[in-house]
């Protein structure tokens, strides 16, 4: 069975890039424009990675990863930042709400789906 990705940005074209390169894979792919859009599709379904943007309106992805750790089906899912920002500080903030990697855009789909294959929930 094909394993579910949800890709949360505010980037039409980058949420089209990424799932086009997952769908490639074999991947379900789920999108969402920002985190509160992205919160409203975890309805309990098995999602088995969640890749964010950090600058979003309405819920930007740190807080989104914060909420995302409360929920019981979810605090596990792996979560991958896929952002411009590239400050240290911005990157331990990341990693304390819960994030597993920090990749910098733009980015090579090749470095992402590789992260990805890491990543992925069974």
């Amino acid at each position: 069975m094909a394993k579910t990705i949800l890709v949360v940005d505010d980037s039409s074209s980058i949420r089209t890039v990424v799932g086009t390169a997952l769908k490639k894979e074999g991947y379900n792919v789920i999108e969402a424009c920002d985190g509160k859009d992205a919160l409203s599709k975890l309805t309990g379904q098995k999602i088995n990675l969640i890749i964010s943007d950090v600058n979003m309106p309405n819920m930007d992805g740190i807080a989104f990863v914060k909420q995302v750790k409360t929920l019981p089906n979810y605090k596990f899912t792996p979560v991958i930042m896929l952002t411009t920002e590239s400050e240290q500080s911005k990157m331990a903030e990341g990693k304390a709400a819960g994030a597993k990697a920090w990749i910098i855009k733009p980015f090579q789909p090749p470095k992402l789906l590789k992260a990805v294959s890491m990543l992925v929930l069974p």
